[in-house]
């Protein structure tokens, strides 16, 4: 079936490395006009630079999602430049790794302001523009915003907090045509999990996993293409997800015990 991006703006926030960064890469080759957004300008400049030598066309503005005058501009790059906003994708974020019992609490407000309020804040300044085209509006969440994953009290707060924004949005926007869309990877293989906070809000530098197991960032890229196109409301793309959302309903209590197993086992996990 034929992407449903070509010609369409395509708006990207943590667009400099990653998931942002492979959405980019992709959905300008599916034709999409992709407007990148990120704190790192200069490598939103080197990835653009690519992307249009390859015949992409593409557009991008300095954006940190805490700071809502920088996500006021970066919806006003689209409009500059490509005269419109046709999806959002609210993808930038961050993680973090330690029990709550020993973190300080400025590791759950950061993770509170780049999660939702990062979403809210771009969302706020492209949803006339959503409505008018009737587009999408996606944020990308995780299994940890599905059920609480131990270790990550303050990213499982953040993606809750998300899918509860955007199932608001969603249910107030439901006779103007607008799509949203909440869409939960699994682990994947970006650079969201090295820059993870401990728990005294330093970087982690390192991720416990093993990468060579988890999902690709242009695995993700396509998955949440499709569900674009499909105008879908939940995105679960691996039997994590899909089993998670469904056990929950079923056992919660099980799930409660296998997240924790699972967790436990990873390499220094804060876990006894």
């Amino acid at each position: 079936m034929k992407n449903c991006l070509n010609g369409k703006v395509v708006v990207v926030t943590g667009a400099s490395s990653g998931i942002g960064e492979a959405m980019s890469r992709e959905y300008a080759k599916m034709g999409a006009k992709v407007v990148m957004g990120a704190r790192r300008e200069e490598e939103l400049k080197r990835i653009a630079d690519e992307i249009a030598a390859e015949g992409g066309t593409v557009a991008y503005s300095a954006c940190d999602v805490t700071n809502e005058e920088d996500c006021k501009q970066l919806m006003q790059t689209a409009i500059d430049k490509f005269g419109g906003i046709d999806v959002l994708i609210c993808n930038a974020g961050l993680s973090m790794r330690a029990l709550f019992d020993d973190c300080d609490l400025k590791v759950l407000h950061r993770l509170m302001d780049v999660n939702f309020w990062g979403t809210v804040n771009c969302t706020k300044h492209a949803l006339k523009w959503l409505q008018k085209s009737k587009g999408s509006l996606v944020g990308i969440s995780s299994v940890a915003g599905i059920h609480g994953l131990p270790g990550r009290t303050g990213y499982s707060a953040s993606k809750y907090a998300m899918t509860g924004f955007l199932d608001t949005i969603r249910v107030e926007n439901l006779k103007k045509g607008l799509h949203v869309m909440t869409a939960c990877p699994g682990f994947t293989a970006s650079n969201v999990r090295f820059s993870a906070l401990t728990a005294d809000g330093s970087q982690q530098g390192e991720t416990p996993r093993n990468e060579a197991k988890m999902m690709t960032p242009q695995q993700v890229a396509h998955i949440v293409e499709r569900g674009i196109r499909r105008r879908k409301r939940l995105c679960l793309m691996e039997w994590e997800g899909r089993g998670t959302h469904l056990l929950k309903k079923i056992c919660p209590g099980f799930v409660d015990k296998l997240f924790y197993a699972v967790m436990a086992k990873e390499p220094d996990s804060p876990l006894k």
